[in-house]
């Protein structure tokens, strides 16, 4: 396989950081597949390297305990399968899926990992980080059972509910799961930002800036958890200052 130079593009980076504009009333924390089946080492069945674990737990949490107090609707979005006669698990149905197993294979490297024991209704790893909540106001959707937060689930119409326009998305994987919800929102004409510090991907790294690079290029914006806060924060202010002035 060839080597590919991953282009520069900050300059288009910088420019569209300048368009980005977020009011905290019409956008929504997306936490997708936050859970420990992804980020709990201990119990883990398709873990992300510990040190990633490590990384993305605590910017999730500064990332939810920041949009609570901006009034952000936040919403954990996490797979859960159920169990079946044939062939036992529901994401034995995918043919790829399958074909991971059958030839013993594992989809994070040089750590073991299951695809159909993975994150089985009722298990520890369908459990949402302790740290993320939920809490009161946090909405939870269970029926995801593909890469898109948005397939066979009721995310649109709790986004369309609220009239959401402005998605900010966060959990794990950052090539598949994040990015395959990247993809469905903007064909939804919302506007997409995904919290940088706060993705991993237990394929490889090289996949994490794959899937990082193909937001920032071509769907949305990519920032770190602290500057996204400080332009909620900053959409906030301004909303707060003819109340102040009366």
């Amino acid at each position: 396989m060839r080597q590919v130079t991953i282009l520069d593009r900050s300059e288009m980076r910088t420019a569209l950081r300048r368009q980005l504009e977020m009011d905290p009333a019409r956008t929504a924390v997306i936490l997708v597949d936050a859970h420990r089946g992804h980020l709990d080492p201990e119990v883990a069945t398709m873990p992300v390297a510990p040190e990633d674990a490590r990384r993305v737990r605590e910017a999730l949490t500064r990332l939810v305990r920041g949009a609570r107090e901006l009034g952000v609707m936040v919403v954990h979005v996490v797979m859960t399968h159920r169990r079946i006669p044939y062939p036992g698990a529901e994401s034995m149905t995918n043919p790829f899926w399958r074909a991971v197993e059958a030839a013993r294979q594992s989809l994070t490297p040089d750590r073991p990992s299951t695809i159909s024991g993975h994150n089985l209704e009722g298990s520890p790893q369908a459990e949402i980080l302790p740290e993320l909540g939920p809490e009161s106001g946090d909405y939870v959707i269970r029926s995801k059972k593909r890469l898109s937060a948005f397939y066979g689930t009721d995310l649109e119409i709790l986004l369309r509910i609220h009239r959401i326009e402005t998605v900010i998305l966060a959990g794990i994987n950052t090539n598949t799961c994040v990015l395959c919800t990247a993809f469905d929102a903007f064909n939804r004409d919302l506007r997409v930002v995904v919290a940088e510090d706060a993705v991993a991907s237990m394929y490889g790294e090289d996949l994490h800036v794959f899937g990082l690079e193909n937001v920032a290029r071509c769907l949305g914006w990519v920032l770190p958890v602290e500057e996204i806060l400080d332009h909620l924060r900053a959409r906030a202010t301004i909303a707060a200052a003819p109340a102040l002035m009366e």
